[in-house]
């Protein structure tokens, strides 16, 4: 995950901010550049690779200038060279930004029918020349940022510094986070409280839609209407802006919250948004002739495994066997001669996935591993990785990291299908643009926070709770069962809603929730009959739909959320956020650890 920094400040701010940015060094990055206003005029110094490059940089060309902004890359579109380092700047304005603008290709036509002429392919410097453009046509900076905003989509966060403008800074957060500091005579924008921490203690953070005005004196803060409006100002404790934590009570809730920028970091490695097209990485395999694959991964990176699974088989047509690695490594299966395999972990280091990852090698498959961390022992054994960009996950309980492996595979089953034949290029096109809606769709799940919270003090009074649900969405259910195990230590269980008339129709009564995802869609109707007959025998269903699906739920259903409306394909992707976020909200309800639940380890690197 990028990060950002700004600085208003009463002495050269270049050093400030690169001293800034090492804070942010967690989030991972591969170039790093800062832009400062010299004498009204926009200066930048950029570099690839680590912040000692541009340190470097700075020592041999010293850049002066009291406010100024700065940022770390994770490149996800467009190499990790200089060029496409951030600042992107025009001689009017200087941008930098984390997330994605995902109509950015559309807005770059336009523009370049308009005469704009482009440095790069990346979405930021459409952003930057959006602005440029406007300001052009004697629009204010503000009015000029504003009116930008209102044409860019997606989940993201900016800062911008405007050429004979030395003492003001804009910013703007929708579906990203974004901190403003203030200080004495001074002010400061970041990515968290983790990177203003030696600045100040003074924070206010924009709500979603926000954007806000900086000058020496103080901000203005103006929400996604318009209109002017206050945000608390609060003083961070310094063991919280150490770790971190920002604003929110947990990691966990924070990482809750970064589903967006995260969804949209991952995406843009293997989406081309202008050609609506999937760009896969090497891999150590033929997608087109490989006879059979196996999946295998531990917790919940084996159930984004099992939606991987399903993703797979219908749009590529391969078989996939879908097995828990401690359950692989004593199994002895037959694997197809010319098989491959995809092994999924965050930390790449989970013991019971090295040691499937090194049968399954000593086999002769070849190993495709999706991990978060690409320095990793099963990102370094394996033939290939795909690398999601989740940034560091410190809850236990992993939640942005599961949506990423949720969103690499899925561009994995899409090329698969692709490479095979059994996807059309309008097919194709039409699955990416599902993907790369995403991140927005999952801010508006987001949004319905308090409902959710709502909903969980009805959760937090069971003993045992069903989650059901069909399809690609089965193991949707199953993530939120095991979620709330893990973190409140309630029994739950997650079902094919087809299986509960099987057996687990015995456990319903009054006192048992069965939490539905049950979305309109080819399976809703199968569903919806499952979750009739578990009212029938006063079950308390609670379901998660859509506005399709909500009338005929709302009939018999003690609660109904409505989420997004999307296709069948990125259902499970949105579906996994709330069942994650009512999993939080019962555990703070019971008092438990949230972030460190009794038994458990983050990495579990020992059998």
């Amino acid at each position: 995950m990028c990060g950002i920094v700004g600085i208003i400040g009463k002495d050269d701010a270049a050093p400030r901010l690169v001293e800034a940015l090492r804070r942010l060094e967690y989030r991972g990055y591969d170039s790093a550049g800062v832009a400062t206003l010299v004498e009204g005029r926009i200066e930048r110094r950029r570099a690839e690779g680590k912040l000692g490059n541009l340190a470097a940089v700075l020592e041999r060309d010293p850049l002066p200038g009291a406010t100024g902004i700065g940022h770390t890359r994770w490149a996800t579109h467009g190499a990790p060279v200089e060029r496409n380092a951030h600042p992107h700047a025009t001689a009017r304005v200087a941008v930098v930004h984390n997330g994605i603008f995902e109509n950015y290709a559309e807005l770059r036509t336009e523009l370049e029918a308009e005469g704009a002429r482009f440095e790069t392919e990346t979405d930021t410097e459409t952003f930057c020349r959006l602005v440029d453009h406007l300001l052009a046509q004697g629009l204010p900076p503000r009015e000029a940022t504003a009116a930008a905003l209102g044409r860019v989509h997606g989940a993201f966060a900016v800062a911008l510094v405007f050429a004979g403008h030395p003492g003001m800074m804009i910013c703007a957060r929708h579906g990203a986070p974004l901190a403003v500091g203030f200080g004495e005579g001074e002010m400061f924008v970041g990515s968290d409280a983790l990177a203003l921490a030696p600045l100040t203690r003074r924070i206010a953070y924009l709500e979603e839609g926000d954007h806000a005005v900086l000058d020496a004196q103080g901000a203005r803060f103006f929400d996604a209407a318009g209109a002017e409006v206050a945000r608390e100002v609060r003083v961070t404790s310094v063991s919280g802006a150490a770790t971190g934590k920002g604003n929110y009570r947990h990691f966990m809730e924070k990482e809750l919250h970064e589903h967006p920028a995260v969804l949209g970091d991952t995406l843009r490695q293997y989406l081309d948004p202008r050609t609506l097209e999937v760009r896969l990485p090497r891999l150590p395999f033929d997608p087109a002739s490989v006879p059979r694959l196996t999946i295998s991964a531990c917790g919940s990176a084996f159930l984004a495994g099992q939606v991987g699974r399903y993703w797979i088989e219908q749009l590529a047509r391969i078989p996939v066997d879908a097995d828990v690695a401690s359950e692989l490594r004593y199994r002895d299966p037959p694997l197809a001669k010319g098989g491959a395999a995809i092994l999924v972990s965050q930390s790449g280091e989970t013991a019971d996935t090295m040691a499937a990852l090194k049968l399954l090698r000593a086999r002769g498959q070849q190993v495709l591993s999706v991990v978060n961390v690409p320095e990793s022992s099963m990102a370094r054994e394996s033939d290939a990785t795909v690398l999601t960009v989740a940034g560091p996950e410190v809850g236990v309980a992993s939640t942005k990291a599961f949506t990423a492996q949720l969103a690499v595979l899925a561009c994995l089953a899409i090329g698969f299908g692709r490479a095979r034949g059994h996807l059309s290029a309008t097919d194709e096109a039409k699955l990416t643009q599902a993907l790369l809606d995403v991140p927005e769709n999952a801010a508006r799940v987001l949004e319905k926070d308090a409902q959710i919270r709502a909903l969980a003090q009805q959760v937090a009074q069971a003993r045992d709770v069903l989650f059901l649900g069909r399809g690609s969405l089965f193991p949707i259910a199953m993530e939120g069962a095991l979620k709330l195990k893990e973190i409140s230590y309630i029994h739950a269980e997650g079902y094919a809603a087809g299986e509960m008339k099987h057996g687990p129709i015995a456990l319903i009564d009054k006192d048992v929730p069965v939490i539905s995802l049950c979305p309109s869609g080819p399976l809703f109707e199968k569903t919806l009959s499952n979750l009739q007959e578990a009212a029938a025998r006063g079950g308390r269903v609670m379901a998660f739909t859509d506005a399709r699906g909500a009338p005929a739920l709302s009939r018999f259903a003690e609660a109904v959320v409505e989420l997004p409306e999307v296709g069948a394909f990125a259902q499970p992707i949105l579906h996994a956020i709330p069942v994650q976020l009512l999993s939080y909200h019962v555990a703070v309800l019971k008092g438990t650890d949230v972030d460190q639940p009794r038994n458990l380890a983050k990495s579990v690197t020992v059998e």
